[in-house]
């Protein structure tokens, strides 16, 4: 039986679609799936594990980098093929009511065109690499109106000079993943062509575990000429674990 469960994740390494194998399934496991190989099957298993991980791109690449620090009931189901990796945005709106805005709440539901998780967490073996974010905004023709709420034409947070004043933070699990007091100015990229509008591209991607409490918090020095349909869009972009 243990032969067979070291052939069985022999061929897993050596079919799987992932870089930075080594990291995923640790170097004990390696060890022990090297044992009594072939000098052919074993200078191809080690081929194998050698690619580069810059093989892959962008917030994929990233987070191959994170395959380390990712639970063990996640890399389990990643390595027999239970989730994969995937594109994923985690977003929400929320409606400019006072200077202190929360864009993620454990009481909030997901819904479409206004969240896509509910609770402010990630769903059971989900784990998401936090590469960029949006922050956008934009006002709703009739805020009494729950479809005309759903219906915003999300711009530049430039247009709403109180707002692009303001500060933002972002935590999972009450750990910073962007500390406080950072400028919301980051997302006026109306001049920048080589990102998307409202786009923060971050130079230190973080994770956040499955059912951690996502915090994105914007913070703002005045209400001044902020109309009261006025809504913001969060957007945390990267790449997510998913069925």
């Amino acid at each position: 039986m243990a032969e067979q469960n070291k052939s069985i994740m022999t061929d897993e390494i050596l079919n799987t679609e992932y870089n930075n194998v080594g990291e995923l399934f640790g170097i004990g496991e390696l060890e022990k799936a090297t044992r009594g190989m072939s000098p052919l099957k074993k200078a191809m298993f080690i081929n194998r594990v050698a690619r580069s991980v810059n093989t892959s791109r962008r917030s994929r690449a990233e987070m191959e980098k994170f395959f380390k620090q990712l639970p063990k009931h996640v890399k389990g189901e990643l390595l027999k093929g239970g989730v994969r990796l995937a594109d994923f945005t985690i977003y929400s709106t929320k409606l400019i009511t006072s200077k202190t805005i929360k864009m993620f709440e454990p009481q909030d539901d997901k819904e479409v065109g206004v969240r896509n998780i509910s609770n402010a967490k990630l769903p059971k073996n989900m784990v998401f690499l936090v590469s960029g974010i949006y922050l956008l905004t934009g006002k709703s023709a009739d805020l009494n109106d729950p479809e005309a709420n759903k219906a915003i034409n999300f711009r530049s947070v430039s247009s709403i000079p109180a707002l692009c004043n303001g500060e933002f933070s972002l935590k999972a699990n009450k750990k910073q993943i962007i500390p406080e007091n950072q400028s919301i100015r980051r997302f006026a990229t109306d001049n920048d062509q080589t990102v998307p509008v409202g786009y923060y591209k971050l130079d230190n991607p973080r994770l956040i575990r499955d059912e951690e409490l996502i915090e994105f918090t914007v913070e703002l020095g005045t209400m001044f000429n902020i109309p009261k349909e006025q809504f913001i869009y969060v957007g945390l972009d990267g790449t997510g674990t998913t069925p």
